[in-house]
């Protein structure tokens, strides 16, 4: 790695920055910039927690928010540089979009973590879930649901390759039953920016075109899982198999009531304190520990990687989340079924 003595002296007298969400007030020896895609959306205030932990005392935190813009967070990533980053971690918006500022902080020889979701560009270090796997699990729960009938797909933000991943997965357990016919795909659409509402949009035009005839929806996450059960509902479809990923308070609560058939719980506050760590390590010029050799994206780039493991999360195992702490059981349990084991 390139030594920067601006950024290591920076570092060292331990500069307060005031921009950004969010940074912490203690002299360090390194500093760990965050470029948040769109960091209004709930479970990213879990991460940058996670975030803050994994760094420790070892280093200061800055961070700034794209607010669901790919040019802003060119020029957020750019201020990040300027600002003394050792490492920067990406939550990216469009990994394509990406690209140059990755390579501007490179070319300074700042460590570049992609986080969450896949930025493919060589020694870019990737911290996720098995998001594969997380396809496999959503599609797993809906057909145990449903093994027959109309099938919809609510996919990602195509910006995303996060959801194509989850496609392949979901596709993976399904394709059986595709092929022989049990299951017909009668509606697929990405949702552009993974947002609630482009979700119920989407839905909404499918259950227009369809007459109502959908037994399943295979979405991608909890928001757009929220707007697929906001059409539903409006057209008294609610109750059918809806899958969805992240373990939403909202939609936690929706797996209790009947509404959501399964939420794939990813704990972001241990991804978030993973990636603190392995900035750590970067920023110091070190090897993340752990990490395997992975080429999954579609461009085949080896990268350094970690996997980490998702659980999905139903009616018959709410206790989970309830457990760990992710949630309460007043929250879960609000309105829910009096079958649910968890509530009782």
């Amino acid at each position: 790695m390139k030594f920067n003595k601006n950024k290591i002296l920076s570092a060292a007298l331990g500069t307060v920055f005031s921009m950004g969400i969010a940074s912490t007030t203690f002299a360090a020896d390194y500093i760990v910039g965050v470029s948040w895609s769109n960091f209004q959306e709930e479970r990213w205030k879990k991460d940058e927690a996670g975030i803050i932990k994994g760094l420790g005392d070892n280093a200061k935190y800055i961070s700034s928010d794209a607010g669901g813009s790919a040019e802003k967070q060119l020029s957020d990533i750019e201020s990040l540089i300027t600002r003394g980053a050792n490492a920067i971690i990406i939550l990216a918006w469009d990994a394509e979009a990406i690209l140059p500022a990755v390579a501007k902080a490179q070319a300074e020889g700042i460590a570049v973590l992609g986080y969450d979701r896949l930025i493919e560009a060589k020694d870019v270090f990737y911290l996720t879930f098995d998001n594969k796997e997380v396809g496999r699990m959503q599609a797993r729960a809906v057909l145990k649901a449903q093994p027959t009938g109309n099938y919809v797909f609510i996919k990602g933000a195509p910006t995303d390759p996060n959801a194509d991943f989850l496609h392949s997965g979901q596709l993976e357990v399904l394709k059986e039953a595709i092929d022989s016919g049990k299951i017909k795909i009668v509606g697929e659409q990405y949702t552009d920016g993974w947002k609630p509402e482009n979700a119920q949009n989407n839905m909404e035009q499918i259950l227009t075109a369809t007459a109502n005839k959908v037994d399943a929806v295979v979405a991608s996450n909890d928001g757009t899982a929220g707007g697929v059960v906001a059409a539903l509902t409006a057209q008294g479809l609610e109750g059918m198999p809806v899958s969805g990923q992240d373990g939403d308070h909202a939609a936690l609560n929706r797996v209790a009531r009947g509404l959501q058939t399964v939420s794939v719980w990813k704990d972001a506050r241990a991804l978030g304190k993973a990636a603190g760590e392995i900035a750590v390590q970067l920023a110091k010029g070190q090897p993340a520990a752990n990490a395997i050799k992975w080429s999954g994206g579609t461009k085949g780039v080896e990268m350094d990687t970690i996997l980490l493991a998702p659980v999905p999360i139903t009616q018959a195992n709410l206790n989970v989340v309830i457990d760990a702490g992710w949630i309460s059981k007043d929250k879960v349990c609000q309105g829910a079924q009096a079958s649910v084991a968890a509530c009782k």
